[in-house]
């Protein structure tokens, strides 16, 4: 077995969530990951140790993330309208659809730092510790930066809503 499958085995699956997190797309996660595997192959030579392996990788999927908004951006527009399942009357949905959007506008509107703080921990479901360990930062500065963004959000929200 060769370095990079071994490194697929261990940490394929930490590279999948991770990039679940920023994309919020199950297709577009498991292309990514591809990618940066085949990426990692041949840059291996490359990585120096520094940092784990994981970290590595993440940092890789992490450019073809943004590679992918970049190419997309130039792209088309996208559809922000999804209908909302079990909703009875249309004016729920569309208060629940101007919330979920309000939300998603605060998560936007972080700097990048915390903005990928947020999207690891609620999308991504992972520990403060995974958070800091694949960003190269402790867990506490996850943790911190986590909850500084949702004070940050949550004083967006509390703004917008006020007449």
């Amino acid at each position: 077995m060769d370095a990079i499958e071994k490194a697929y085995r261990q940490h394929g699956k930490d590279v999948y969530r991770y990039l679940l997190s920023l994309s919020h797309d199950v297709d577009l996660a498991e292309e990514l990951t591809q990618e940066t595997f085949f990426r990692a192959m041949g840059t291996i030579g490359r990585y120096d140790g520094s940092c784990k392996l994981s970290v590595w990788l993440c940092q890789i999927g992490r450019h073809l993330w943004y590679q992918w908004l970049e190419k997309r951006s130039k792209g088309r527009q996208v559809e922000l309208s999804e209908e909302i399942p079990g909703e009875s009357s249309p004016e729920k949905a569309v208060l629940l659809h101007m919330e979920k959007t309000a939300l998603y506008q605060a998560i936007h509107a972080l700097p990048e730092p915390m903005r990928e703080v947020v999207y690891m921990r609620l999308t991504g479901e992972f520990s403060f510790g995974e958070i800091g360990e694949i960003l190269g930062k402790s867990e506490n500065w996850a943790r911190v930066t986590f909850y500084r963004a949702k004070k940050k959000m949550m004083e967006r929200l509390e703004v917008e809503d006020t007449p």
